[in-house]
């Protein structure tokens, strides 16, 4: 835990002690804050016509306006970042799910191009018997045709 915190700091014309867990640039932070709120609201003439009450309830008013538009803000930040959240889930599974699918097809292209080509030998192998058959009767035949003229 963070030792305690005292800083002086100056908030509307006045002197004050804050202490707090935060670091002391916080806390002057805080106060410039505050400043800028007063100083935004005393350009308003109707302003100037306020009890002193009266100025301090509209600060505090624009400076609870202005927590609740940030809080507002942040909601919203945070539902946006829950919906990219998810979006990038589920890239990231349809990633990995098309990284997949690309394995196995390129495994079975792999495959079917061995198939093709043990397919392939065998039809030259199958043309050649077949070649080899058919010249085998053409020669046949011729000699048979020979002897048959010889035998005449």
């Amino acid at each position: 835990m963070s030792a305690k915190t005292n800083a002086e700091v100056v908030i509307g014309g006045k002197v004050y002690t804050l202490s707090g867990f935060e670091s002391e640039e916080y806390l002057q932070k805080i106060a410039s804050y505050i400043n800028t709120k007063i100083s935004e609201a005393e350009e308003l003439d109707s302003f100037k016509h306020l009890t002193p009450d009266m100025r301090a309830i509209l600060t505090e008013l624009n400076i609870a306006d202005d927590y609740f538009k940030a809080k507002a803000q942040v909601e919203k930040l945070e539902l946006d970042l829950e919906a990219k959240e998810r979006e990038i889930y589920n890239l990231k599974h349809d990633l990995i799910s098309n990284q997949v699918q690309t394995e196995t097809n390129t495994q079975r292209i792999e495959e079917l191009e061995a198939e093709n080509k043990e397919l392939l030998l065998n039809k030259t192998k199958l043309e050649a018997a077949l070649e080899d058959s058919l010249l085998g009767k053409v020669t046949s035949a011729k000699t048979d045709k020979k002897e048959e003229k010889e035998t005449t």
